[in-house]
């Protein structure tokens, strides 16, 4: 799944290990979604999505028809 949650936290002035400390995941659990590589919970897409302040459609998507990556 893509995502923009590097985007996101960046603007939100936030490291990777300051998001994961607010979030309760480890820094390499953010860096592998930043980079499309581990595909989070529903739970903790909202829990990014609160911790940067964008909606979820805004960090997550995927278009339809084109399938999962």
């Amino acid at each position: 799944m893509e995502n923009k949650v590097k985007i996101a936290r960046i603007q939100a002035d936030l490291t990777q290990q300051q998001l994961a400390e607010k979030i309760g995941v480890t820094r390499q659990t953010i860096s592998l979604i930043e980079k499309g590589k581990y595909n989070p919970t529903l739970k903790l897409c909202l829990e990014i999505c609160y911790a940067v302040n964008k909606k979820l459609d805004e960090l997550f998507w995927i278009e339809k028809g084109s399938g999962t990556k």
